[in-house]
């Protein structure tokens, strides 16, 4: 199959690219190169052909030609969307609709499209596929709009798929250290106190990256009527944890570890998210990963590479951090634009 994926360079997208060429798929790349230099291991055995734009600057003649679209290249995390909420938007919403109508003109015939349970946003009890979305952030609204304006898109030669991810963890060579479990295990690490100002009593799904790239290689290749305008929550209903939860598990496996919590309720957002229809709905799909097990694959790469506190700290694998640099050194205009492509900052 030849598919096209975007955010190639990216936490979960160089995951997913390397597990698809694995497969013998034919992958070709599409990233603007934010974090082109954000590497913490060397991890990745394959990387595909990368066309090195930005989603919004996409022809008709790029997409041709490609039997699926995997959809991951936005704009991430909440912060980011409450510093640039106007391009969050222009970016992850309106980008990725206009992806979609490219794709259904170009005769692709698939388009999985990575959304995330953040759309649930503060929910009472536990909330499946057909409960009504609460987006409390840009992120998460952009999320949410862009299923609505795609999903009617879907007829018999167009078919749009929607993985609404848990919160992602694991280890990825374009790391990410601004996501829970990996922040945690990253002052587990480098400090060996996880000191929380919350009292971490809100709910979390967490999600292994290579359990969401399984997902993704899972639904590209599945019957066509059982993805066809389908949402399906990416994880594991046993994998719903509070936060609280989430630092004694990374603190039980960092040795000499104190975990410690405070008062305050903090975030707002609270959902648990139940699983089931994936797991019996998606031919191939079963979640491998939990917290305990991705936490202790931190460690051994932590171990491997003998992590400093620059490395977790620094700009290099936290979104807002590179991005905000970015802007500043006037290398991105105020749309997020390259002024200079990052070949010229190598």
């Amino acid at each position: 199959m030849k598919v096209l994926v975007t955010g190639t360079e990216g936490y979960l997208g160089c995951l997913v690219a390397a597990d698809l060429l694995r497969e013998g798929h034919e992958v070709t790349g599409v990233d603007t190169g934010f974090y082109v230099n954000g590497n913490l291991y060397d991890g990745l055995d394959r990387t595909p052909l990368t066309l090195r734009k930005d989603i919004r600057q996409l022809t008709l003649e790029d997409v041709q030609g490609h039997d699926a679209i995997v959809h991951m290249a936005e704009l991430s995390n909440d912060p980011l969307g409450a510093l640039i909420p106007t391009v969050t938007y222009d970016v992850n919403h309106k980008g990725s609709v206009a992806l979609a109508e490219l794709a259904k003109k170009a005769g692709v015939e698939r388009f999985v499209y990575m959304s995330s349970c953040s759309v649930y946003g503060v929910a009472d009890g536990v909330v499946d596929e057909q409960s009504q979305v609460n987006p409390q952030t840009a992120y998460a609204e952009c999320k949410a709009m862009v299923e609505r304006d795609v999903l009617p898109m879907g007829d018999d030669s167009f078919s749009p798929t929607f993985m609404r991810n848990a919160t992602a963890y694991g280890a990825s060579p374009r790391m990410r250290f601004d996501i829970v479990l990996n922040n945690l295990s990253g002052l587990a690490w480098t400090t060996k106190k996880i000191a929380m100002t919350s009292d971490g009593t809100p709910w979390r799904p967490l999600v292994h990256a290579l359990d969401i790239s399984k997902s993704i290689r899972c639904a590209i290749t599945a019957p066509r009527e059982a993805v066809h305008g389908q949402i399906f929550n990416v994880g594991k209903t046993e994998h719903n944890w509070r936060v609280r939860e989430i630092a004694e598990i990374v603190g039980s496996v960092f040795p000499g570890c104190e975990v410690t919590f405070g008062t305050d309720g903090g975030d707002n957002r609270s959902y648990k998210v139940n699983f089931d229809k994936i797991a019996t709905q998606l031919p191939g799909y079963a979640s491998e990963w939990d917290a305990e097990r991705g936490a202790k694959q931190l460690l051994d790469v932590f171990s491997a590479i003998d992590m400093d506190d620059a490395t977790f700290t620094g700009r290099g694998h936290t979104r807002l951090k590179q991005l905000e640099h970015l802007m500043n050194t006037k290398q991105l205009d105020n749309q997020m634009f390259w002024i200079k492509g990052p070949e010229d900052f190598r």
